[in-house]
């Protein structure tokens, strides 16, 4: 065969890519991951910060019923 020309049989073009459409299918669904995972996160923290406001306030609320000043409404 003279240079240049290919094989009849010859499917490196499309194994090639193949590979390189396989690589990028692989980086797309880590970006998904990640993206999912880091907003996955993200909710728990927001939820644990909620949680604790939450409880900080319900705390202040019901001690401030039994530290009153005056002795008379105890």
């Amino acid at each position: 065969m003279a240079d240049g020309e290919r094989a009849w049989d010859d499917d490196s073009e499309y194994e090639e890519a193949a590979w390189r459409a396989d690589e990028a299918a692989r980086a797309g669904w880590s970006a998904i991951a990640a993206t999912t995972t880091g907003l996955g996160c993200a909710l728990v923290v927001a939820l644990a910060v909620v949680a604790a406001v939450f409880l900080a306030f319900s705390y202040a609320w019901i001690s401030s019923d039994y530290q009153s000043a005056d002795p008379a409404t105890r």
